[in-house]
């Protein structure tokens, strides 16, 4: 016999199943009898339009075609056609916003025409920093954090440097050759915990990487004590290929680039033994950092628990990923050459323990011989053979995917220079293959050192001579 609490409990149970199969017909909104038709002219075939429509109950939906929309609730609709991008052209719509009024048991007609024009990109000198090499932000931050070499990290606010560095440790950074403090990184929950993480080089020729903290009290000043090493990475010898870029993915991970410890041809063949941290792509979960465990092992790593193999290592065979990205579930990494080739590796972020085949391969070349064994070898994406410089170059500076908003028909362009190009080319990454490459016409700012994002997603160049540019829209002030 059911006891009056069970009772209760049966007919919550009820109610709860009930809800989550929608309910009773009454609670059911009507579908509407409405329709919508949306045109497009003008745009070459095969090229997806982005056709956002808004309307009553939230309606929201994207097209890339022309089409009729069915079943709609009588009302006011909003139609935006966004500008589109196809390798340097944009197609814009001579009226990108319309409205459409739809009655019951009718059908509204909205007519887009596309034109094409040829997109421009310039660049705006926004800062000089002696030593610049990469500028960061938190999401959403007006400001713009930009690292130099020697090992200050300096703060601009609204177009102005300000007096006093965000972080100087000058005194513990070593800029030795390719050295030196090398990147930062806002971890995900900078907003409440206050922690940034930085990269550099010591005076003992080690990598490493620290976490701080902001002040307290101050929003543009870092806490001097408020220090926890990461990790520290012997480098013995040389002084170059470092790599440089520690940084954040999609999965909350904290990510860093290490370079195959230098030497032409990587001599101790660092880059192939999982029993080192050179020349490897590393994955730590630093969530709970602490002096006595500064970071544990995520377990989707993909050698947690192999002998002989380090637990830390996401990916292998990386000459000097000087540059790497996160695009949503994608990473992008700019691995620079050896004397012949540049190239992006790309993978989805789930994808862990690929060997992208240094010192084997030279993106997708034997090196230093005539055949090899390319088996478990993931080849590059992307690459270019080494050239004149303003064409080609021969030192490859990895950039980002744009997801900015000032230029959008940007959005998913992958771009890039090469230290000894000094130019600005892109790509788009579809469908696993690299399409519409383009190369952009910019006032040559020499050597390109690193490229920067701010808070925003808008994206910059640092120069060799220690000039931060803004890419803009040509004309833009």
């Amino acid at each position: 016999m059911l006891t009056p609490h069970l009772r209760t409990i049966l007919a919550a149970l009820a109610m709860l199943l009930l809800s989550a199969c929608g309910g009773s017909d009454d609670d059911k909104q009507p579908a509407g009898n409405g329709a919508l038709t949306v045109n497009l002219a003008n745009l070459p075939a095969g090229l997806p339009a982005a056709v956002r429509i808004s309307g009553p109950a939230s309606y929201a939906k994207t097209i890339s075609a022309g089409q009729t929309l069915t079943g709609l609730k009588a009302g006011s609709y909003t139609v935006t056609a966004d500008s589109i991008l196809s390798g340097n052209l944009s197609w814009s719509a001579a009226a990108p916003v319309q409205s459409a009024t739809v009655a019951d048991g009718g059908t509204a007609v909205v007519n887009i025409s596309y034109s094409s024009s040829t997109l421009a990109l310039g660049v705006r000198e926004v800062a000089s920093v002696s030593g610049a090499v990469f500028l960061a932000a938190p999401a959403g931050d007006a400001r713009q954090f930009i690292v130099e070499r020697s090992g200050r990290i300096l703060v601009m606010q609204d177009g102005a440097l300000l007096g006093t560095p965000f972080l100087d440790i000058r005194n513990r950074v070593a800029a030795t050759g390719e050295g030196g403090l090398l990147s930062m990184a806002f971890d995900p929950q900078y907003a409440s915990n206050g922690w940034f993480f930085i990269y550099y080089t010591d005076a003992g020729n080690n990598i490493v990487v620290e976490r701080h903290s902001v002040s307290s009290t101050n929003r543009n000043l870092a806490e001097p004590t408020a220090v926890l090493e990461i990790i520290r990475i012997p480098h013995p010898g040389a002084t170059n290929h470092y790599g440089g870029l520690v940084s954040f993915g999609p999965d909350g991970f904290l990510y860093l680039a290490t370079g195959d410890g230098g030497g032409a041809g990587d001599p101790n063949g660092n880059a192939q033994n999982l029993n080192v941290l050179l020349g490897k792509m590393l994955r730590l979960d630093v969530a709970n950092s602490r002096g006595a465990q500064p970071y544990v092992i995520p377990p989707t790593n993909p050698f947690v628990g192999q002998a002989g193999r380090r637990a830390e290592i996401w990916a292998s065979g990386l000459r000097n990923p000087w540059r790497y990205a996160f695009d949503a579930d994608r990473l992008y990494i700019a691995d620079v050459g050896q004397g012949k080739r540049e190239e992006v590796d790309i993978a989805g972020i789930s994808q862990g323990g690929l060997n992208y085949g240094w010192n084997i391969m030279e993106a997708s070349l034997c090196y230093n011989a005539a055949i090899c064994n390319k088996s478990g070898v993931t080849l590059p994406a992307f690459e270019y053979e080494h050239g004149p410089n303003k064409v080609n170059g021969c030192s490859i500076t990895g950039g980002y995917v744009y997801r900015g908003k000032a230029i959008a028909e940007l959005a998913g362009r992958y771009f890039y220079s090469d230290y000894c190009g000094g130019y600005l080319k892109s790509f788009l990454y579809k469908d696993n293959s690299v399409t519409e490459p383009a190369s952009w016409s910019i006032p040559d700012i020499d050597a390109v050192l690193s490229f920067g994002q701010d808070g925003n997603g808008e994206l910059y160049l640092i120069a060799a001579t220690g000039k931060v540019y803004r890419i803009v829209r040509a004309g833009t002030s």
